[in-house]
């Protein structure tokens, strides 16, 4: 398996495989903004402008392939406001089913943590539904936990769930980094 980051033209190369691995995670349950079921042409279309802001530099995307399949991606969106320069927050870290429980997830987090760190970006930052399956990753990993927010977004059933907030340092803090520079 291997993992990489894509440019405008991979992802809009891949959108098959990557809307593909995002109808079988709603399938799946999990809560990545969309309610079930999802057609595979509104997962494309939503690829496709994730594209677009691949281009324009406000998003980072990872995918993990096996053989020619697309089994997981993971994004960092940037901001761009002055005073927000120093931190990223990671989106749609996503595995297919049939990937499960062989550390593809772990991987990815690595991967993007790794990248933000070398970008020179200090904070990370993201949000899960809290007691998904993948809150127990971000806790193992050391994501710190800043709180919950409850009846904060459907799941895909259409049910209110309430989201946990995480963070992670992931280089020396932006006042350090500036005085060592």
């Amino acid at each position: 398996m291997i993992v990489y980051r894509l440019d405008e033209q991979e992802v809009t190369a891949l959108l098959d495989g990557l809307a593909g691995l995002l109808t079988d995670t709603v399938a799946g349950g999990a809560s990545v903004g969309f309610l079930a079921p999802l057609g595979h042409a509104e997962a494309v279309d939503w690829w496709r402008e994730r594209a677009a802001a691949v281009a324009a530099g406000r998003l980072a995307v990872w995918v993990a392939r096996e053989g020619e399949g697309v089994t997981g991606t993971v994004s960092l969106a940037v901001p761009d406001k002055p005073n927000s320069r120093h931190r990223g927050e990671l989106v749609k870290l996503m595995v297919s089913r049939e990937a499960r429980g062989r550390g593809l997830g772990r991987r990815l987090l690595t991967t993007v943590e790794d990248a933000a760190a070398a970008a020179g970006l200090t904070l990370l930052h993201l949000d899960t539904e809290t007691d998904s399956p993948a809150e127990h990753l971000y806790r193992s990993a050391g994501w710190t936990r800043a709180g919950t927010i409850p009846d904060y977004a459907a799941d895909p059933r259409g049910e209110l769930r309430p989201t946990t907030l995480y963070f992670k340092q992931v280089g020396p803090p932006a006042a350090a980094a500036a005085v060592a520079g």
